[in-house]
């Protein structure tokens, strides 16, 4: 048995945040996205579980068997082990859900292998607010700390997206504590494009703060004539929509050629 599971990258159309809650999470209203690329786990029947790391932002990882990946692998019941290869391309604490969506592909190598349990979002929920979110990766709202779902109609699917990080970490736990507070009001109905043009994030001032050159490449993108632009979750990371794929290339290179220090990935909505 050899699975390959892409954990889609995950983005954020809009984010309000309503309010903080006495036990330090935040109550949320937000548009998940997700990209048709990512990290890429390989999974093969083991005597017991094993996790390699590899790829670009793998030495990121300080501590690779205690991380969400070995932990989800601990949470679902199975006969048998799993040795697991994530080949991890997404930068970490960047916005883009990144861990999370690792533990989601666990969830779906598992389930396409052996089945979930019934309680598989309770059991994902403890792992991470958004890993329920990423084990399903398609486009919902979400509710409550993140763990909650509301359907929505999807009338994205297919837009090209440019995915760019100016190679700065944020933590997520520090772009919330700084978060002034302020509740903006909630998200407005709608379909997923009618809600993405008519929304905000409600973290980006604090990012901001936190990690200037969010503005720069904030700027860098709108000057590509997108569709839309926004930082994603608790940035760094921001994001570009276009209409075709050719737009979205020619951005990417223009944006390569004045920061190639930055990190860029391209894919399309699902």
């Amino acid at each position: 048995m050899r699975l390959t599971e892409t954990a889609y990258a995950k983005i954020n159309l809009a984010l309000h945040v309503r309010k903080r809650r006495e036990d330090g999470y935040h109550v949320l209203e937000t548009l998940f996205a997700f990209v048709d690329a990512g990290d890429v786990l390989t999974a093969q029947s083991a005597e017991q579980d094993r996790l390699t790391t590899v790829g670009e932002f793998a030495t990121t990882l300080s501590d690779p068997f205690g991380n969400i990946v070995a932990k989800a692998l601990s949470a679902l019941p199975r006969p048998d082990g799993l040795a697991i290869t994530l080949e991890k391309n997404l930068p970490v604490a960047a916005g883009l859900g990144g861990g999370s969506a690792d533990a989601g592909a666990v969830f779906r190598i598992i389930r396409d292998t052996y089945g979930l349990p019934e309680d598989w979002r309770e059991r994902a929920a403890r792992l991470g607010a958004d890993v329920p979110a990423c084990v399903d990766s398609d486009m919902h709202i979400g509710l409550g700390v993140g763990d909650e779902r509301r359907e929505v109609v999807n009338d994205m699917a297919g837009m090209a997206v440019l995915l760019v990080n100016p190679r700065v970490p944020l933590s997520t736990g520090a772009v919330f504590k700084a978060w002034n507070g302020k509740d903006l009001g909630p998200l407005p109905m709608g379909s997923a494009s009618e809600i993405s043009r008519n929304s905000r994030n409600d973290l980006r001032p604090a990012a901001v703060e936190l990690c200037p050159p969010i503005v720069h490449v904030l700027e860098a993108l709108k000057d590509t004539d997108s569709w839309m632009c926004e930082m994603s979750g608790s940035g760094a990371t921001c994001f570009a929509l276009y209409e075709d794929v050719a737009h979205r290339d020619r951005a990417a290179q223009v944006i390569a050629e004045s920061e190639p220090q930055w990190w860029q990935m391209k894919g399309q909505l699902r």
